[in-house]
């Protein structure tokens, strides 16, 4: 009997033991997250020193693109996200170029970075959609401009309008890439856009920024995904519209009870704004009156912390985990920038942080760590990969996100661009003639 009654026991105590033990399904759910900015091509900075001179910078720029050549980047990209697997990509300058015969004909795309880089990695990933929304929100843009943004590209052109000239823009944007496998688990996709914007040439060339987001299921829990760029040109003595952009990114997202993720280019290093005597190789925005140093108010990064989002790193004041910059043939920092990064403590001639994933509501990091760091160099940025534990499994799906939409060009601004053209192409026929 007493030997019964041991077993008993024994029975009793492996029973509760099995059922102390987690199932696999109670486990807390996983996602990864990569950030990537894939870089439009060129560098938009000479460019603007060109102007007025319209057809130089645009020449300038295309050719640039052409030696930055996207079909062998995309490779590059492709096998660093098949290397950590990703189940979602926040893209930022997903850029595509266009480009047009004459001035009656419609725009032909030539370059589409996206869909470039997604045939690269083999059908693996698609942008998330769901009921006829994509996640891709177009940004900054330079629409081809008879007369005025024409470059000479016979070997392509003649390809595609038996000619050797075109008028060329592009389009930039942010997107939302995710594994096939979960295209099914989207919930609702939208893009939005911000308020504050940037002329660089009043009437005719506007920035104007936004960010995608979707609502997907990781292992049956909603997450919120967004992928953003803020602005990256700032002025003197102003609060910089990254900030701006920011607040409201803020402020869109406070009603958002679910679990959520925001990935991209802030275009903010935690030591901005900078006091005039520190080191600032990126030319990120300096101290002033309006935006004295160390101020939260003109730091993008600062007031994502502020407003209760962690970083999901690695440590941001880490010299050796900043993401920019390579120079704009990508063939690494110039000797003055490698310089400065080295004196920083980033041996690659990185010299500022601007790339994050930003977490809220039950989204705990388990790792993180900086990629594309090491030439050879697929773009400008590196990257930022992190891997996270939602806590927050029973949380509910939250409101859309407010719907701002695009800033459309008005007719003044068409007319202004019409009166350009005319000018430009009367000054071109009086050279011919001369």
């Amino acid at each position: 009997m007493k030997l019964r009654g041991v077993m008993v026991g024994l029975l009793a105590l492996l029973i509760a033991s099995i059922l102390a033990i987690p199932s696999a399904n109670s486990a807390e759910p996983t996602v990864t997250v990569m950030s990537r900015n894939i870089y439009l091509g060129a560098d938009v900075g000479v460019a603007l020193e060109l102007i007025p001179n319209m057809p130089a910078a645009a020449q300038f720029m295309w050719d640039q693109v052409n030696e930055n050549d996207f079909s062998k980047r995309s490779i590059a990209l492709a096998a660093e996200i098949k290397k950590y697997q990703p189940d979602v990509i926040g893209l930022q300058e997903a850029t595509i170029w266009y480009c047009k015969k004459n001035a009656w004909s419609k725009k032909t795309e030539v370059f589409n970075f996206t869909d470039q880089l997604l045939q690269a990695l083999d059908g693996d990933y698609v942008l998330a959609s769901k009921d006829g929304t994509t996640a891709f929100n177009p940004g900054y843009s330079i629409n081809p401009i008879p007369f005025l943004t024409i470059v000479k590209d016979s070997t392509r052109f003649q390809k595609i309008f038996g000619q050797d000239k075109a008028a060329c823009g592009f389009q930039i944007g942010d997107a939302l890439a995710i594994k096939k496998s979960l295209a099914g688990e989207v919930i609702r996709v939208g893009n939005t856009e911000y308020e504050a914007i940037y002329s660089i040439v009043p009437t005719l060339m506007t920035i104007y920024r936004g960010y995608t987001w979707a609502d997907i299921k990781i292992a049956g829990t909603p997450v919120r995904f967004i992928s953003t760029h803020l602005e990256s040109i700032w002025d003197e003595n102003k609060v910089p519209n990254a900030a701006k952009q920011a607040t409201q990114l803020i402020d869109d997202v406070k009603e958002t009870r679910m679990p959520l993720v925001i990935i991209g280019d802030f275009n903010s290093d935690p030591r901005d704004p900078r006091p005039s005597n520190a080191a600032n190789p990126g030319l990120q925005p300096t101290a002033s009156e309006e935006c004295p140093a160390g101020n939260s108010k003109c730091n993008a990064y600062r007031l994502m912390q502020e407003a209760g989002f962690n970083d999901a790193g690695p440590d941001a004041s880490d010299p050796t985990t900043y993401t920019w910059g390579m120079d704009a043939l990508l063939t690494g920092p110039d000797p003055d920038r490698l310089k400065a990064g080295q004196a920083m403590g980033n041996e690659y001639g990185f010299t500022d942080r601007l790339d994050y994933i930003f977490t809220k509501n039950g989204v705990d990091v388990t790792t993180s760590q900086v990629t594309g760091f090491k030439a050879p160099y697929a773009t400008d940025h590196a990257g930022v990969f992190a891997e996270f534990s939602i806590t927050n499994t029973s949380s509910i799906e939250s409101a859309d996100l407010p719907s701002h939409k695009p800033f459309p060009i008005s007719f003044w601004q068409w007319v202004g661009i019409a009166l350009v053209a005319l000018i430009a192409w009367r000054i071109k026929r009086r050279l011919t003639r001369a």
